[in-house]
């Protein structure tokens, strides 16, 4: 288990050479990587351990679809963002997706929804250093903190060095180690070597009743509601993802990234059924586990062969400190280039960061960020959850401005400000009402609709607000289809500022 995640973090390190001090090269590997690095990469999030240790979890105390919720809805997310955003936004050849925010509706829109996505990747960070710790601490027999402790200090090295480089070229092992782990794992409890007597029958009897059924997804007391909820998050709301959009950025293409996309979602597909039914599993194996959140390297540990768990083990860990290298990456790099550079220097030094002083300020920026994430998955360690509370922030607010920003022209800057300020708000509101409330307060009932209401007033609210502010406001729309100089996304220059910038659409009607 060390042994591999030293071998992950030489790897990482070892990525340097492909940054070439350049902060584009470090931020998304230069818009340079294949199909294959992209597509593999695009999958991290739904193999890693806030992934898996949280489908586990779930599918173990609420039923199979609470568990499936999570592969699911990242799954579609993968297809939405191939079919309508991938070759897009590749295409705008920006380094991170709040430049979308500052290219369409301004610094006020960018800052706004650059720190709620930030707030939000800590949040995502935090559930995979947790995660990571909970394998550790099982396998080593180590305090959760000590086992933390390690897989931060780990991922923090080659991310500071290698930046998404470092993710390209570890996550090309570790997916497909993942998914044959967990395949092996699942066939050898069904199959006819199953050390549980009858095998899937006897598992499936042993499940308690609606775990199995299609209740999870339509019968509101069996929490259909809420499994919803984290499908409809993670489907939506992983579009507005930092690292998700990271590696769309990466591909060498737009059409390299829409291809990325698909072959993702099929991946990501492919694990629903082992990983989720490893949770069901637990109530043959495990009924009377304390920590739901162990039951993952518990059953990796004790009930497969050894080979089969060091397979689902090493990879889960490993997938789990790529995704946080990529969320912490993107964390850093919003900050680096969103806040300060365009936001503090340029306006108070009169001169934006250069190139060289971008990387610095980046890889100088991966340390608090680290620790930050790490303190509140100390404090409070819940895979899973934390990955779709993650993009339920986001969802909430953001997801409205990028998409109709994207699609409909009289979209505005104040509509902008407004929605994500509403429907963040909003979400805070429901978090401290619903989404905490006991199951003995009666708004606990109303569980899951927390996640439902907020993107749908901050829908309404964007479309109010630019229909009273259109005709007063210039339209940005254009941006969509200007692809600047590199000069310009490094410096990160207005729009209004662009040397040469290529309009896509008189190349296409030149052709």
């Amino acid at each position: 288990m060390m042994a591999f995640v030293a071998a992950t973090a030489v790897i990482g390190v070892l990525a340097v050479k492909f940054v070439k001090k350049s902060s584009k090269r470090y931020i998304v590997a230069g818009k340079s990587l294949p199909l294959f690095f992209v597509g593999t990469m695009l999958v991290s999030e739904a193999v890693d351990g806030n992934a898996s240790l949280g489908n586990v979890a779930l599918s173990y105390q609420f039923g199979f679809w609470a568990g499936a919720a999570i592969p699911l809805g990242l799954a579609v997310c993968l297809v939405l963002t191939g079919l309508f955003f991938g070759r897009t936004f590749n295409r705008m050849n920006m380094i991170t997706l709040a430049d979308f925010y500052f290219r369409r509706y301004g610094n006020t829109a960018e800052i706004m929804s650059g720190t709620i996505m930030s707030v939000s990747f800590i949040v995502l960070v935090a559930g995979n250093l947790a995660a990571s710790g909970y394998i550790l601490s099982v396998v080593l027999s180590i305090p959760l903190i000590f086992a933390m402790l390690i897989s931060t200090a780990v991922v923090l090295l080659y991310t500071y060095f290698g930046g998404l480089f470092s993710c390209a070229y570890t996550d090309i092992f570790h997916i497909y180690i993942a998914v044959v782990g967990f395949w092996l794992g699942f066939i050898y409890f069904i199959g006819p070597w199953s050390p549980i007597p009858g095998g899937l029958d006897t598992i499936i009897a042993n499940a308690p009743p609606g775990f199995m059924d299609m209740s999870g997804l339509f019968d509101l007391k069996a929490g259909a509601l809420v499994n919803w909820a984290g499908i409809l998050s993670l489907g939506l709301g992983d579009i507005v993802a930092l690292d998700f959009m990271e590696r769309v950025f990466s591909a060498s293409g737009g059409r390299t990234a829409q291809k990325s996309c698909y072959l993702a979602a099929g991946l990501t597909m492919l694990i629903l059924i082992p990983t989720t039914m490893i949770g069901i599993v637990g109530y043959t194996l495990e009924p009377n586990i304390a920590d739901p959140f162990t039951l993952y390297p518990i059953v990796a540990i004790k009930h497969v062969p050894e080979v089969i768990g060091i397979l689902m083990l090493v990879s889960t860990i490993s997938c789990g400190m790529s995704t946080a290298n990529g969320g912490t990456l993107a964390i850093a790099s919003v900050i680096s280039r969103n806040i300060l550079q365009r936001n503090i220097f340029a306006r108070f030094k009169a001169r934006a960061l250069n190139d060289r002083q971008l990387l610095i300020a980046t890889r100088v920026l991966v340390i608090p960020m680290f620790f930050t994430a790490f303190a509140l998955g100390a404090l409070i360690p819940r895979p899973g959850i934390y990955l779709i509370l993650a993009f339920d922030i986001v969802f909430a607010g953001c997801l409205v401005p990028l998409v109709m920003g994207t699609y409909w022209k009289k979209s505005t800057s104040q509509a902008a400000i407004a929605s994500i300020a509403v429907g963040s708000v909003l979400r805070m509101i429901f978090y401290f009402t619903i989404s905490t409330a006991s199951p003995e307060s009666p708004l606990f009932a109303y569980l899951g609709l927390d996640t439902f209401i907020p993107p749908i007033v901050s829908f309404v609210v964007f479309v109010t607000v630019s229909l009273a502010t259109y005709k007063r406001s210039p339209s940005k729309h254009d941006v969509i289809y200007l692809i600047p100089s590199e000069e310009d996304v490094v410096t990160g220059a207005d729009v209004s500022k662009w040397v040469n910038p290529i309009d896509i659409r008189k190349v296409s009607s030149r052709k």
